[in-house]
C-alpha cells in the first residue's frame, strides 16, 4: 500500500481498523503464538550520542547506573534464567555508537556463551557496525540484530543529530546481506505527526524485518523528553500498530519498551488483536518492564480468547 492509502486506514473506525489488521495477522500466521524474548544491557551508560529520549546519554542528566561490559559469565546466567521463565531469545545490549575492539572480543566470547544454551536464540544490540564485525558476529551465533530506526527520516534531526537516519539504515542493508535477521522498530510518542508514524512503517516494510519492537515513549527525567507524557494516546498507540501489520503482514510485531506505565491492561490486550505477536519480556536498559510471569498470563488468557 502507498502512504495516502495507510494514512486513510489509519482514520478508520478504530473496531474496523482492529478487525482489519486482525485478518491479516490470521493469515499470515495460522496460530496466536507470541515470540517472547528478554534483554541484557552488557554495558550501560556513558553514550555521547545525543539521543533526546535516552536516558544513557552524556548529553543528557539522567540518573543512571552506568557500568562497563559484563563478565560473560554473569550474561550466560541471566540468559539461562530468563531461558528458565519462558524466553526463547535472549539479546545482549552494549551501549554507544559501537563497540570498541577491546570489549568487542569479549562480546564475541559473550555470544558463543549464550547460543550454545540450547533452545534459546542469541540476539545482540551493538550500535553501528562495520562489516567484518558483522561476519563476526554472525560466525559467533548471532541469528538476529536489534538496530532501531526509531522514528521517521524527516522527524529524526529533532531527535539525534550525532548520527541520521541513513546510518542506521546502511547498518541494517549490511546485516541483511550477511543473513543476519533485522529487528528493527521505533519508539513512538516522541512528539511525531500521524504522517511520520505512516513513514516509519513504509520504511520498515522496505527493510523487510524479522520482528519490529514498537515502544511507547517512557519519558525519563532528566532527558530532553522527560515532559512527552501526552504525545500520544492509547488509540493513537493501538492504531498504529494496526498500520504496522497492514504494512508488513509477515513481521513480528513486538511490544517493548514504555507499556507497563503508559498503557492499561486493556489497552496491551487489544494491541494483541491489532497485530502483536511479540513480547520483550522482564527489565529493559534502565527502565523497570513487566515480568514474564505477567506477560505469560496475558498471552494464555488471549490464546483462550
Amino acid at each position: 500500500m502507498n502512504r495516502q492509502e495507510l494514512l486513510n486506514l489509519y482514520d478508520l473506525n478504530l473496531e474496523e481498523l482492529i478487525s482489519y489488521a486482525e485478518k491479516i495477522t490470521r493469515k499470515n500466521f495460522k496460530t496466536k503464538e507470541i515470540e517472547v524474548c528478554s534483554i541484557i544491557s552488557a554495558k550501560t551508560g556513558k553514550c555521547h550520542e545525543n539521543c533526546k529520549y535516552c536516558s544513557q546519554s552524556t548529553h543528557n542528566n539522567a540518573s543512571v547506573d552506568c557500568h562497563p561490559l559484563l563478565e560473560i559469565e554473569k550474561v550466560k546466567q541471566s540468559a539461562l534464567r530468563a531461558k528458565e521463565n519462558g524466553a526463547t531469545r535472549f539479546c545482549i545490549v552494549t551501549s554507544g555508537r559501537s563497540v570498541s575492539d577491546y570489549d568487542f572480543k569479549k562480546i564475541i566470547s559473550m555470544i558463543k556463551a549464550v547460543s550454545s544454551i540450547d533452545g534459546l536464540h542469541c540476539c545482540a544490540s551493538l550500535g553501528l557496525l562495520n562489516e567484518e564485525q558483522i561476519k563476526q558476529i554472525k560466525n559467533a551465533g548471532v541469528e538476529r540484530f536489534n538496530h532501531n530506526i526509531n522514528t521517521s527520516e524527516n522527524y529524526y534531526n529533532k531527535i539525534c543529530t550525532t548520527h541520521n537516519f541513513k546510518d542506521r539504515i546502511n547498518t541494517l542493508n549490511l546485516l541483511a546481506k550477511y543473513g543476519i535477521e533485522a529487528c528493527t522498530g521505533v519508539i513512538l510518542g516522541m512528539g511525531e505527526t500521524k504522517e511520520d508514524r505512516i513513514d516509519m512503517a513504509l520504511s520498515l516494510a522496505k527493510l523487510n524485518p524479522k520482528t519490529v519492537p514498537i515502544n511507547i515513549l517512557n519519558p525519563i527525567k532528566g532527558t530532553k523528553l522527560e515532559n512527552y507524557e501526552d504525545k500520544i494516546t492509547e488509540e493513537e498507540f493501538i492504531r498504529t500498530i494496526c498500520i504496522f501489520r497492514i504494512a508488513m503482514p509477515k513481521a513480528i510485531l513486538r511490544y517493548a519498551g514504555g507499556r507497563k506505565t503508559r498503557l492499561s491492561k486493556e489497552t496491551q490486550k487489544l494491541g494483541l488483536r491489532a497485530g502483536i505477536n511479540g513480547m520483550l519480556s522482564g527489565d529493559y536498559l534502565t527502565t523497570e518492564g513487566v515480568e514474564l510471569s505477567e506477560d505469560r498470563e496475558l498471552i494464555e488468557n488471549y490464546i483462550k480468547s
